[in-house]
């Protein structure tokens, strides 16, 4: 599908990955691109739903809004995050398949998997047991949502596609420490201490789970892929083939950050899902996709990103 000539709603398309779609896009040359903010189109509200699409008109839709956090956020507000992420994905899916559309792209999410799937994790094994228990609410919503995509091309021929990737970081990540992933936590927390010369930095959990990570830049890329090239409802994995544990993560971006203190583990809070790596075989072979960011390039333009952001606060005060 040539996408330079479609119209394209882009859900989420203010938030940390639905800005670095909406430049893909552009930078690929698509000119109509609609990404209104949830104050103006509440997705969780079925006639909000039905405006939104009365407005843009869409012949591709990109489904990237979600409510999302960290284990602490999925922790505190567990019925929040299966319900609004359900209704927004279940609503918008099925009106889209009643007015019709050339082609509509579902965001997922890593947390749909099992807690203790086979690694690298295959996207058969997706349905072979129970997420882990801190994000399962909301990795279960986001999962029916692939459910309905495949159900409703069964009965109606819709044109509806999945996409898995992995935890993602970048410039435009979420830094608020009630609410963010760990890279960005981590970050922030580095920063703060060697501003304040701390002599240490608190980490969740044992240091010992393991996490992949992708760059923003590099998802979004591979989400204007599935929307160009990917035309089978069955899911496909966006990662970047490389596995670290988070005591390793957590020195690496105190390196980047140039800070010396301690990093104090504590084992009292969750670690999440024991390990996660993807097999990414499916989208190289279907979209030919590939992740081109290394991990410690990522870190470091996130780190200068984030001390960028943080220069004129300093400055004004």
């Amino acid at each position: 599908m040539d996408l330079r000539n479609k119209r394209i709603l882009v859900t989420g398309g203010g938030g940390f990955l639905g800005r670095h779609v909406v430049g893909e896009l552009r930078q690929t040359g698509c000119t109509s691109l609609f990404a209104p903010r949830r104050a103006e189109y509440d997705l969780t509200d079925a006639d909000a739903v039905r405006r939104v699409l009365e407005w843009s008109r869409p012949d591709v839709v990109i489904h990237l809004a979600a409510v999302v956090g960290g284990i602490g956020a999925n922790r505190k507000h567990p019925g929040t995050f299966l319900y609004d992420n359900l209704m927004m994905g279940v609503q918008l899916i099925d009106a889209c398949r009643r007015r019709g559309l050339e082609k509509f792209v579902c965001a997922g999410t890593i947390c749909a998997y099992p807690k203790f799937t086979p690694v690298p994790f295959k996207e058969e094994d997706l349905w072979n047991g129970y997420p882990e228990e801190t994000n399962a609410p909301y990795g279960l919503a986001k999962k029916m949502l692939l459910a309905q995509i495949q159900a409703y091309r069964q009965e109606f021929d819709f044109p509806g596609t999945y996409v898995l990737p992995v935890n993602l970081y970048g410039p435009w990540d979420n830094f608020d420490l009630q609410s963010s992933h760990v890279i960005p936590a981590l970050i922030r927390k580095c920063v703060d201490a060697q501003a304040r010369n701390l002599p240490e930095v608190p980490v969740w959990g044992t240091g010992r789970a393991t996490r992949e990570f992708l760059y923003v830049a590099d998802a979004a890329r591979g989400i204007r892929l599935a929307a160009e090239r990917l035309e089978s409802p069955d899911p496909i994995n966006l990662g970047s083939g490389h596995e670290i544990a988070i005591r390793d993560l957590a020195q690496t971006i105190a390196d980047h950050v140039g800070y010396r203190g301690a990093l104090k583990f504590d084992p009292t809070q969750p670690d999440g899902q024991p390990r996660r790596c993807l097999d990414t075989t499916r989208a190289k072979a279907l979209i030919g996709f590939e992740a081109t960011t290394t991990l410690d390039r990522g870190l470091a333009d996130t780190v200068a990103w984030y001390r960028a952001q943080q220069a004129p606060a300093r400055a004004a005060a």
